[in-house]
Formats: structure tokens, C-alpha cells, sequence
């Protein structure tokens, strides 16, 4: 598939968007900043520009395309870019951003008619990521159907962002896929960052306990881009374990006394439910901390 990629130069799209062209993919990166990968075309757009976005996804992706008579067009968008979190500019500034690119791009690609658009929402909004004060689920595991009611600048364009893919999916018929992604992890940061929460389960409280391996994100993307026919869906993306030595037993005991159970889970079973992603997309995370270091629940 010929790929307009946004964002293919953050924390996730660094990873995802050369595993996309490893498939196969010709993949064009839509970014601010070059992403500098050979596998992967980079093209400088300003997202929250209407008129750039438009151009740039309508138009040529590199100089080998000169060959051939007219343009080619992208089978898919996958719109990653985004103010990634709080914190990293004004609160104004963090929602103006995500909204307007979200709606920039879902215009142009279904104007466009392409017919499939992955989009990258988030953990956040459920509300409880960047709470001030703790919130606790209101069931668990958290699954698509858990409220979202988030507080914060990020969290709310994230809302506003699916609001906006569902509209142009229910006006279009385009397959139009959300991805509430929960906090990516690169390979290198089990190392760096694990040992501290295998120590201390609380600093994992934020994050419902979860993460997603940067691979197995890549994975879930190819699995959106090869089923199709869903019309519009959202789906939870992490790893299918905890982030934490604890088991889900130790965790509910210590941070979610009273909090409802909605079925069993296993002994190291994520809190944030992938059940819809397996069983629709046929989805399976193949990464894990554990695979990295030592388990100490398990020595």
C-alpha cells in the first residue's frame, strides 16, 4: 500500500513507520521534522494548515515518482502526529494543535477517497492517565465501552479527535479505526525504566498498569490496514501483561479495593482490556518486559 504516515517522527511513529515500508509499504512521513529513515519519504507539513495538508497527500511523495505520469494515489492514511502530552506547551495551544491536524487530515483523506484511515487516540481518555488526584476505573478491565471523561487539554483533543473521525466515517463509509494507545515503550527503555517499576507498582498507577511495546504498536497498525470493512471502531492497544511484577490479584488489592470486576483475569493479565482487538483485527502483542529482564513474582 502507498502510506501517508503523520507524525512518523515521534516517540511511536520513529518505530512504526519503517516497519510499515519492512512490509512492503511505500510510506511517505508527514511531518515537521524529518524523520531521516531511507526506507521512509519525508515530507515537511504543517498539519493544522488545511491547504499544506491537502497538498501534500494529493501530491507527489519523492523524486522517483517524476517517472511516471500522474500522481499516484495513498491507500491509507495513519495519522500519528500530535502534541503527545501535557505539559509540553499550553494547554490552549496542546488541544488547538491535536484538533485542527486530526480534522485536517480525516477532510483531506476522505475528500481524497481514501478509504482507510488508522488514527492514533489514547489511554487518556478514560479520564484517569492525567487526572489531578487519583481516579480510579469505574470497572475493570477497561475495556472501549469504559466512560471517557477526561479533564485534561490532551486527553479532551483526543476525545474531540474521535467525535471527529466518526462523523466523516458516518458521511463517507470509509473504514475510519482509532487506536487508544496505551504509554509506548522502545525496546531500549526496559531496561532503563523498568527496573524502578518493578520496584514500586505505583508509578505505573497513571497508565492502568499498562504499555505497549513500540514493535508490537507497528504490529497493530498492519493488522488495521489488512482487515477491513469495519466502518468506524476504536480499539484499546497494549501488551497483554501488566507493566509491573505484581500480579492482578497483588494490584487490585492495593489500588483497586472495591473497584467492580467484570470477569476473570489472569495471573499477569493486562487491566486494559485487548480483547476487542484480538478478536476483530486478530491482533497479538509478541513483546514483553519479561522477555527483557527478570520477573521477580516469578523466581
Amino acid at each position: 500500500m502507498r502510506i501517508f504516515f503523520t507524525g512518523g517522527s515521534g516517540k511511536a511513529g520513529r518505530h512504526v513507520a519503517p516497519f510499515l515500508a519492512a512490509q512492503g509499504h511505500e510510506v511517505t512521513n508527514a511531518d515537521l521534522v524529518p524523520l531521516g529513515d531511507p526506507t521512509v519519504a519525508d515530507l515537511q507539513v504543517d498539519l493544522t494548515d488545511l491547504g499544506e495538508t491537502y497538498s501534500a497527500m494529493a501530491g507527489l511523495a519523492t523524486m522517483d515518482e517524476l517517472e511516471h505520469r500522474g500522481t499516484p494515489r495513498y491507500d491509507a492514511v495513519v495519522h500519528f502526529a500530535a502534541v503527545p502530552r501535557i505539559l509540553l506547551t499550553s494547554d490552549a495551544k496542546t488541544y488547538a494543535t491535536n484538533v485542527l491536524s486530526t480534522y485536517n487530515v480525516i477532510e483531506a483523506a476522505t475528500r481524497l477517497g481514501i478509504g482507510k484511515v488508522v488514527f492514533a487516540s489514547s489511554e487518556t481518555t478514560y479520564g484517569i492517565c492525567f487526572a489531578q488526584g487519583e481516579r480510579r476505573p469505574e470497572y475493570l478491565p477497561v475495556d472501549e465501552e469504559h466512560p471517557t471523561v477526561p479533564e485534561d487539554s490532551y486527553a479532551m483533543s483526543k476525545v474531540a479527535g474521535e467525535v471527529t473521525a466518526r462523523s466523516f466515517q458516518a458521511r463517507t463509509g470509509a473504514d475510519v479505526y482509532g487506536l487508544r494507545i496505551n504509554n509506548v515503550i522502545e525496546p531500549h527503555e526496559y531496561a532503563e525504566l523498568f527496573p524502578d517499576f518493578l520496584a514500586d507498582p505505583a508509578l505505573r498507577r497513571r497508565n492502568i498498569f499498562a504499555y505497549i511495546d513500540a514493535r508490537d504498536l507497528g504490529q497493530m497498525v498492519q493488522r488495521c490496514l489488512e482487515v477491513d470493512g469495519l466502518g468506524y471502531e476504536v480499539f484499546n492497544v497494549a501488551n497483554a501483561d501488566l507493566s509491573v511484577a505484581a500480579t492482578t490479584d497483588d494490584v487490585r488489592a492495593q489500588f483497586y479495593d472495591g473497584v467492580p470486576v467484570r470477569r476473570e483475569l489472569g495471573r499477569d493479565e493486562t487491566f486494559y482490556s485487548i480483547q476487542k482487538a484480538r478478536a476483530l483485527l486478530g491482533f497479538e502483542p509478541a513483546h514483553s518486559w519479561r522477555d527483557v529482564l527478570p520477573d521477580p513474582g516469578r523466581a
